[in-house]
């Protein structure tokens, strides 16, 4: 039980470190600088269900770790 949820931790794991990439917006050399622009922008399309897939894929991650943190 314990090595099947530590290969789905792995599994989700790299699925959120990809999803958080795709959402990187801004991130040129002038953001470094604290020269970036910000305005409100809704999500629309694709951009909101990685949004959505990210926050999921997060509490995935967090009950995977209690989950083998108790068994």
């Amino acid at each position: 039980m314990l090595k099947f949820l530590s290969i789905i931790q792995i599994i989700i794991s790299a699925l959120l470190i990809g999803a958080i990439l795709l959402q990187a917006r801004g991130s040129g050399l002038s953001s470094v600088f604290g020269g970036e622009s910000t305005f409100y922008h809704t999500r629309r399309g694709m951009e909101k269900i990685i949004f959505w897939a990210t926050i999921i894929l997060a509490i995935l991650f967090i009950i995977t770790g209690i989950a083998s943190f108790l068994f």
